[in-house]
């Protein structure tokens, strides 16, 4: 019964050097972080794979980026979003503008397009990238590889 009165997460604002921090500092779990936002269809359609993903997975970390930001500076339309689909994975929403500026730091071969998701094992160093709605298998096929 407590779970049904369970508080929706507060998605943080974080800025591009602490979004680093969280994708290069070690971890024992697979990192996977999926940049995504509310305005963006095949982000919000692959969206369940991810919870899916992080209930399943005890040895993932899913982290959920909004880029909302961008377009919009009130976060408030995140929040919303996150409460009423009930999103239990980490959200953070990355609080930079003009993203032609930066995205080349997060990932050399981002074009900038979304969805796009980065998969990192910190433990041997693999890492995949994907700029592309995933489907059905696709992530549970990206994590075993940098295994």
């Amino acid at each position: 019964m407590a779970a049904l009165f369970a508080k929706a997460q507060e998605a943080k604002l974080v800025r591009l050097a602490e979004l680093q921090k969280m994708i290069d500092t070690p971890s024992d779990e697979v990192k996977v972080i999926n940049f995504w936002a509310t305005w963006c269809a095949p982000c919000i359609k692959e969206l369940p794979l991810f919870e899916k993903l992080n209930q399943e997975r005890k040895d993932v970390k899913v982290t959920l980026v909004s880029m909302d930001i961008d377009l919009d500076p009130n976060p408030q339309k995140v929040y919303k979003f996150v409460d009423r689909k009930h999103i239990q994975s980490q959200v953070v929403i990355l609080n930079e503008k003009n993203p032609n500026e930066w995205i080349d730091q997060i990932e050399k071969e981002w074009s900038g397009a979304l969805p796009a998701t980065l998969i990192i094992n910190s433990k041997n160093g693999k890492r995949r990238f994907v700029e592309k709605e995933l489907h059905e298998g696709d992530l549970e096929r990206l994590v075993t590889e940098v295994l």
